[in-house]
Order: C-alpha cells, then structure tokens, then sequence
C-alpha cells in the first residue's frame, strides 16, 4: 500500500472549538424527511446515510439518494454502503461519487443476524481476510473519501488489532468505532478504552459511538478516549436537541433545557415526516410508535408515557394520548429529562445497520 498517500481531511464543522458530531446511519430513520428534522432541531456536523445494498445487479436506492442530493442543511453527508461483492463494490462508487457526497463509508457493524449470516456488516469481522480484499477495492476506487464504521470484534474483541491495522494499511480517512462487539449489541456497557487505543495507534480522525446520551457523555467520552468526535443514534431519536446540546456545552453556553411542551411539538414535527413517506394511518402511527418508544425513556420515570402510546391504533387516540402526558394540567412546562430515567428501556434496536424498533434494516 502506497504510505505517501495524503489522507483526505475531514469537511470544516459549522462551527470552530466545538466537540465534532455525527448522525448514525439508521436504516428506514437517517432519510430525508428525518434529516429534515434533525435540521429544524440542531444538525450534526456530519451525516451518515442509511446503507445502500450493494449486490450483483444492484443499483443506487433513489430514496436514499435524496437525503444526499436533497439535504436540506449545508451539513456534509457520507454514503454508506452494505455488502461484500467485491465487482459490485467497484461499480458503485464510481455512480456514488456523481453525487455530492463527503464520502463513502463502508458498515463493519451490522449486528442483525440476517446481515451477519451473510458475511455482511458485523459478519466481516469473523473474516478479517474478507474484509481486507472489500477494503482494498474501495481503497482502488474511491476517489475522495473513505470511511470505516467498525465494531470491536465479533463476539469476542480478538479481531480488534488486525482490523485496526487494516485502517492503517489502506490509510482510511476516517474511523467511527461503535464500542461492542456484534454479539452485545446494545446491551451493556460499550468498552470505550478500545476507541482510545485506536486512537493512540492511528492518525485518522476517530469518532466513539455507542450510548452517548448527552453533551455530558459525550464530553467525558471524548476526554477519556481522545476521540476526534461522537456519533449518535438512538439519543437522537429520543433527543433531537442532543447536537445542538453538545455544541452549547463545548463552548461553555448554558444547555437548551426542553420541556414537554418541546417534546409536543417534536411529535408534530415526526408526524410531518411521517405523511411524506407514509399514506395509511394506521401504518403512520405505527412508525410514529417506534420513535416515541424511545422518546418516551426521558418523559416519565415510570414509563407511562411509553406504555400508553404502544397501546394507541388511530391518530385520533394517539394524540390524545399525546397530550395527556405532555401538556394538559401543568404538564407543558415540565422539563424533558436530558439522560433516560433508568429503568425505562426502549425495546432492542441499533444503530449501525438494523434497528428492529426504529429500522435499521426494516421497522
């Protein structure tokens, strides 16, 4: 591998001295209509897209397209792409780099079995000489930049250091590391001490993921591991206002304090996003349900909130519902909890390639 390559800097974030952000890709939730929520809320520095499946015969996903060619902040937005053939690779991203992307990253996380089975995202980290071989292709190929998305190992943290020397072989631009193996998850704490070693072994930008739930987290994460930046799922599914949070906290501002009357609002806001993508009610509500599962993990302590909305089958009574938890009586002014309450828990989901909840694959 040519050691003289110059590897390609990351785009300038909007705005100078503050911790550097990143939208995961979601897939069926990182999409335009989502962007443009995210934007209205405080976007990230950076966007990832859902994944495009590449695939004998495949061709590029023309939703997912929009959310690059249509995006409606000046934020840059990376392509990310899902699979394993390596003539189908090469054929991709030449068609990608017609648009204008900020790079092209490649899923080496995906923990659904479904995708891992077939020795895809997560499932290349069981086949460190597979990866190496997709690697090299995209490194032939792509023209500008060129990202990792990773995991620390499959069901074990064995294959973190051969990975980690792939990164620095084939001179990746950048490193997002969501910090447990595929067989985690999202359960448990993630092993943030292995974000550190790559970042003390590379030069390449790393950014942590995995359960950053604040500005708060998300600066501790940053100062323990020396991570370039964070890259956030969940949380902003559930705190939408968690980028614009981080920038506020970096530069020493008071952080935006949201109330339920806020969170009223957001659910507004979804449902908007929701009527672009999605005619019949009772489907619309249903993916409304998925993002308020999470949502709900900062309304109330008990889970109420949470519970009542999984129960609601029309708009009419969803709203109700809405409503009755989130602004009737003295509601409205009540804070909306920045980290979960402990103990009200999202059913599973992920980030990196199959949310069973809020779709990373399929909702």
């Amino acid at each position: 591998m040519d050691k003289t390559r110059q590897k390609v800097p990351l785009p300038k974030p909007m705005l100078k001295g503050a911790m550097l952000t990143s939208l995961a890709p979601m897939q069926d939730v990182t999409d335009l209509p989502f962007m443009k929520v995210m934007h209205r809320y405080g976007a990230p520095d950076y966007f990832f897209t859902e994944y495009f499946r590449v695939y004998p015969n495949s061709r590029l996903d023309r939703h997912i397209l929009r959310s690059i060619t249509e995006n409606p902040s000046d934020r840059p937005v990376y392509a990310q792409l899902l699979g394993n053939s390596l003539d189908d690779i090469k054929r991709i991203v030449p068609q990608l780099e017609n648009h204008p992307i900020a790079g092209v990253d490649l899923n080496v996380g995906c923990p659904a079995p479904k995708i891992y089975k077939n020795a895809a995202g997560g499932g290349l980290l069981r086949d460190i000489d597979r990866l190496e071989r997709i690697v090299e292709a995209l490194r032939e190929v792509v023209q500008g930049s060129l990202s990792l998305k990773i995991r620390v190992g499959f069901d074990s943290f064995e294959p973190f250091e051969e990975t980690i020397a792939l990164v620095e072989k084939y001179s990746i631009d950048l490193l997002t590391i969501h910090a447990r193996t595929v067989r985690e998850a999202y359960r448990g704490e993630p092993h943030y001490e292995f974000v550190k070693k790559a970042v003390e072994t590379l030069d390449c930008p790393v950014f942590a993921n995995g359960n950053i739930t604040s500005a708060a987290k998300a600066n501790r994460v940053i100062k323990d591991t020396g991570a370039t930046g964070v890259m956030i799922g969940r949380s902003a599914i559930r705190n939408p206002w968690i980028f614009r949070q981080v920038r506020e906290f970096s530069h020493g501002n008071p952080i935006f304090q949201p109330t339920l009357a806020d969170v009223r609002q957001y659910v507004d806001d979804l449902n908007e996003m929701c009527k672009e993508k999605i005619e019949r009610e009772r489907s619309r509500v249903n993916h409304l349900k998925k993002f308020l599962n999470f949502v709900g993990q900062s309304v109330d302590p008990d889970g109420r909130f949470m519970k009542a909305v999984r129960r609601c089958q029309d708009e009419e009574t969803f709203f109700k519902t809405c409503d009755e938890h989130l602004i009737e009586g003295d509601k409205a002014k009540q804070p909306f909890r920045i980290e979960p309450y402990a103990g009200v828990v999202a059913r599973p989901n992920c980030e990196d390639g199959h949310v069973t909840e809020v779709g990373e694959c399929k909702l």
